[in-house]
């Protein structure tokens, strides 16, 4: 997946509008990253992934970035 595709997975989990999240955006600036878009994170990357996510994983995650590096990680 392109660093495009999961910026547009992730705006899609948090329901947000295509070209709102960049690499650099910090998720507690995000009024949408809230229990709900961790939760459908959670399911996606189950889903993609067959991968649970811990909420040690979610909390440790800061920017955007974090969570694109994390998935990258999973595809390897």
């Amino acid at each position: 997946m392109t660093l495009q595709e999961k910026l547009n997975f992730l705006e899609e989990v948090m329901d947000l509008d295509e070209g709102a999240l960049s690499e650099d955006t910090v998720l507690e600036e995000i009024d949408e990253w809230d229990s709900l878009a961790t939760l459908a994170l959670t399911v996606e990357i189950k889903k993609r992934y067959e991968h649970n996510l811990t909420t040690d994983m979610i909390k440790s995650f800061k920017t955007v970035s974090d969570i694109c590096q994390f998935i990258s990680d999973l595809e390897e």
